[in-house]
């Protein structure tokens, strides 16, 4: 099936006048008549589906791909509301037992060493090779990216494409020639939460001093309290403990973290984050006053954000994979998934895995979003000590429920105070640029980003973003690229990145060419549909790409994955995971061969239509277990009990 229009009682398909207004104009042979009649039967049959099982009856899996909906108060009725993929407790698509898993100490193991024994006495791993062996799962291929690359697979026997490095005894082999090569380089994905670093922040160590001194001295203790700076609707200064988004941890594996709200969460305050200093390791030779002494912001390091496009950071799908595809289509700057502050402080690996950096990316910021002055600003002390980052983001523009609840992401925005306390004390801690993104306002008609331009630059902000929608639409709507304007102009000379809308070179040069003030743009959701439009802004043209071309694209998400999470079971299903849920967004573009007036608009939907070769059909499915069928091709069959349920849908599609 290909793609579909939603609102099908009012659909009048005219494709020789553009009057029907979300309607993407196909050329008529390559609609689907039958389908088209039958529209209304069948989104009524499909948007009753729960969720999606794939047992070898798929053509009944549900189409309804959500983003997270506003939250209601439920109803004694809707205490059983169906799962419509919102991320709410939603369930891994796969769980590998542990009990049927090798122990990842035993299963590098190589002949020519030593039997080794698994210390953990908790470890619920399996500890048998010759068990594991009878029970281990059919390969999905014969050449192992990772042992290709270092001479080395740390998954061992584990590995599901191990066959060039596993005796038949179960044992690791090494190319010890390439692995020795492979060490004498600096390591391709950087940013990895040490140890030694991770035990000071768990056991309160670390010495954040200068951040609790940057923080007192811009702590409005002397101003008085207004109304409108008041935190309403319950709205509280404890951080945020955990988000909506999808993180990997350093296993590879994904974890869906979820706000409840019912305050069982574990929260961190200022007061929380007092750490002792009295453990911290006495210096030796000359007295270095850096951490007294602030940088003015013309000695920060810079970055010449002119003319730069940006790829906006993506929670779940803007994983470090689907980075370096867009670099390698000419995207400039790159940014990381919505990391937790709470959480990076804690050295919870599923939130340090969001700050990972691959080599390719030659200027990367991480994207924080807390909602407490202490909590941030120590954050981004540490991450300026600790990893390599060329910016800090601070996310002004989250529209999820709890998050905005509890004051972070665009919920900032109406606690004037705790906000410049915020940017002016992350500001003076890092000696790296610090950026904003921030969203119209929280109201649709009270857009208020525009004030709040002359106070960013004043308090330090080196780049802002503007997404040119408020909290309160959303997706819906398009993005208001005048308003995007007016807060350039207001910002002056700081540099204004517009977000919103596209999806073309078309696009960019429209509100390049009417939006003059607006330095650049970002991309979020036009990368996901095309990744390729980098290539198309620089080379100023519509690329019209072949069915192979897109599924070699998926070819080398395939790789990049298994390289990133592992190539065992579990590396491969977290891959198939992620690969799932791009294709939600990827499966909407529409070939420019068979438009009728193009360029696509990200706004418009087509009819149901067929592709101009088979594979090219499948690709515009929006039938999950299509999508499905993609994975296979590429990492062989699901396992039995797999099941998924898409998180996003495209509001500004209905």
């Amino acid at each position: 099936m290909a793609g579909y229009v939603e609102n099908y009682e009012d659909c009048s398909f005219d494709y020789n006048e553009d009057k029907q207004k979300g309607v993407c104009l196909i050329k008529e042979e390559f609609i689907i008549e039958d389908h088209v009649r039958n529209l209304k039967e069948q989104y009524l049959t499909d948007t009753d589906k729960q969720n999606i099982s794939v047992d070898g009856n798929a053509e009944n899996a549900d189409d309804d791909v959500q983003d997270e909906q506003p939250a209601k108060k439920l109803k004694l009725d809707d205490k059983k509301e169906k799962l419509r993929g919102q991320n709410k407790a939603r369930p891994p698509p796969f769980k590998a037992s542990k009990e049927l898993s090798l122990c990842p100490w035993i299963a590098e193991l190589t002949a020519d060493e030593p039997e080794r024994k698994c210390s953990n006495q908790r470890c619920t791993f399996l500890h048998d090779r010759k068990e594991y062996l009878k029970i281990r799962l059919e390969d999905i291929g014969t050449d192992c990216r990772i042992y290709n690359l270092t001479g080395k697979c740390s998954r061992g026997v584990t590995c599901r494409m191990g066959s060039k490095h596993i005796t038949e005894d179960g044992f690791n082999i090494v190319d010890k020639k390439k692995f020795e090569e492979y060490k004498k380089h600096s390591p391709a994905i950087k940013n990895n939460l040490s140890k030694d670093l991770q035990n000071k922040l768990r056991k309160r160590m670390y010495n954040f001093s200068q951040a609790e001194a940057i923080v007192k001295g811009n702590h409005p203790s002397k101003k008085k309290k207004s109304p409108e700076n008041k935190i309403k609707n319950g709205q509280s200064d404890t951080t945020i403990a955990e988000s909506t988004n999808i993180s990997d941890n350093s296993n590879g594996e994904k974890v869906e973290k979820d706000i409840s709200g019912n305050g069982n969460e574990e929260e961190i305050n200022a007061t929380d984050c007092d750490v002792s200093h009295e453990s911290e390791e006495p210096k030796i030779g000359p007295v270095d006053d850096s951490d007294l002494i602030r940088l003015r912001q013309s000695e920060k390091k810079k970055i010449d954000w002119k003319d730069k496009i940006l790829l906006s950071p993506l929670t779940t799908v803007g994983n470090l994979p689907f980075r370096r595809i867009c670099k390698e289509y000419g995207a400039d700057i790159t940014c990381g998934e919505m990391a937790l502050a709470p959480k990076i402080l804690k050295g919870a690996q599923e939130e340090w895995a969001l700050v990972k950096r691959h080599e390719s990316e030659d200027i990367f910021g991480v994207q924080l979003c807390g909602n407490n002055p202490g909590v941030l600003t120590r954050c981004a002390q540490l991450l300026n000590r600790e990893i390599d980052v060329d910016y800090i983001d601070l996310n002004l523009g989250c529209p999820i429920d709890l998050i905005y609840r509890q004051g972070g992401g665009s919920g900032m925005l109406n606690r004037l105070n705790v906000l410049e306390t915020v940017v002016k004390s992350v500001s003076q801690v890092l000696d790296i640029p610090l950026s904003v993104k921030t969203r119209t306002g929280v109201y649709l008609d009270k857009p208020i980003a525009h004030n709040l331009m002359p106070k960013f630059r004043d308090w330090g902000v080196s780049m802002i973003t503007v997404h040119g929608r408020s909290r309160e639409q959303r997706y819906t709507k398009l993005a208001d690229w005048e308003y995007i304007e007016k807060c350039a102009v207001a910002a002056q000379p700081v540099p204004v990145f517009g977000n919103g809308d596209i999806l073309s070179f078309d696009d960019y040069q429209r509100v390049k060419q009417i939006y003059s003030t607006v330095q650049s743009i970002t991309i979020g959701r036009g990368a996901l549909i095309k990744p390729w439009i980098f290539t198309e802004i620089k080379e100023k043209k519509l690329i019209d790409i072949s069915s192979s071309e897109r599924f070699d694209i998926l070819r080398k998400y395939t790789n990049y994955g298994l390289e990133h999470w592992g190539s065992d079971t579990r590396g491969v299903e977290t891959t198939r995971r992620f690969m799932l849920e791009w294709i939600s967004f990827l499966h909407r573009y529409i070939p420019v061969g068979i438009l009728e007036r193009p360029p696509q608009r990200i706004n418009e939907r087509p009819p149901f239509y067929r592709g101009r070769d088979d594979m090219e059909t499948l690709m515009a499915s929006s039938n999950c277990a299509d999508w499905v069928k993609l994975s296979e091709m590429l990492l062989g069959k699901v396992p039995d009990g797999f099941h998924f349920l898409p998180k996003h849908k495209a509001n500004s599609w209905k």
